[in-house]
């Protein structure tokens, strides 16, 4: 059976404490971006999800990488976590976006729902919703509470082709367990790490402060087979980003992923095999 293709990447890629673990210590800040895409082909902009920048920040990540680039963008806050004026901040998000939609390099919006944001009838329907506004970019869902976890929610998302974001975060009863559920032609996979110190009540760099281990990372190897043979394409996105652990375990998942026979797309690290697996 044939395997999806396979693009690895970070979520976000400007970070300071990222000096010195991936990026040489004296990098300009916008000097980042195209340091990032020599190694890595596709990236999540989180930063849509905290405010809409002016289109000018578009033009220049589109500059900044090459023709294949894949660019997945975070819907704004308004849409997954106030939702009061859903259809406001996605036109506007829609509009800064033009000019790598433009570079056809915009391949997805991700919506990352709250704990709080538990299965309903009237949650469901606000999916449908939100996947209208998103026109015809495709949107991913990622869901925290382990309530959505049914298979009429399945049913919902492949009718409506929505796609679904497996994750890999703390062991909690009330969070969504490992999986690999596919409702789409696009897989897709995030590792938030396994804090469960600093999950909850903690700001963002303090939650996803967690390195992943061999072992750990291994864990998923089997689940990312399988959703592999369910479709076309695959991401991964390591959003343990502080202190640059998600450009170290994004690395150790290539060396890992290619010695099972299933490589990922990208540019091509510079560092050999034993200096990857050794930076756990």
């Amino acid at each position: 059976m044939s395997l999806a293709k396979i693009r690895i990447g970070t979520s976000g890629y400007s970070f300071e404490d990222w000096k010195g673990v991936f990026y040489p210590e004296d990098i300009p800040k916008g000097k980042m971006l195209d340091f990032y895409a020599k190694e890595f082909k596709t990236v999540e902009i989180n930063s849509t999800y905290y405010r809409i920048p002016n289109q000018a920040v578009f033009y220049h990540l589109n500059r900044k990488t090459p023709p294949d680039f894949e660019f997945i963008s975070k819907v704004h806050q308004e849409v997954t976590h106030n939702r009061e004026n859903a259809e406001e901040s996605m036109k506007a998000l829609h509009a800064v976006l033009e000019p790598i939609k433009s570079a056809q390099k915009l391949h997805g919006f991700l919506a990352q729902f709250p704990w709080g944001f538990k299965y309903s009838v009237q949650n469901l329907d606000y999916l449908g919703k939100v996947k209208t506004l998103s026109e015809e970019t495709p949107l991913f869902v990622e869901f925290r509470n382990r309530t959505w976890i049914r298979n009429e929610v399945y049913q919902f998302l492949r009718d409506h082709e929505i796609g679904y974001c497996n994750v890999d975060e703390p062991n909690f009863p009330s969070l969504v367990p490992p999986q690999d559920i596919a409702t789409t032609e696009i897989g897709y996979m995030r590792f938030h790490g396994r804090n469960t110190q600093n999950w909850w009540g903690s700001s963002g760099g303090d939650r996803y402060d967690y390195r992943y281990s061999m072992e750990e990372l291994s864990e998923w190897l089997g689940r990312i087979r399988s959703l592999s043979q369910k479709t076309r394409k695959t991401y991964l996105f390591f959003n343990n980003c502080h202190m640059g652990h998600a450009v170290v375990n994004a690395r150790q998942m290539m060396e890992l992923l290619f010695r099972r026979g299933m490589p990922a797309i990208d540019g091509g690290a510079e560092k050999g095999e034993d200096e990857i697996l050794d930076s756990d």
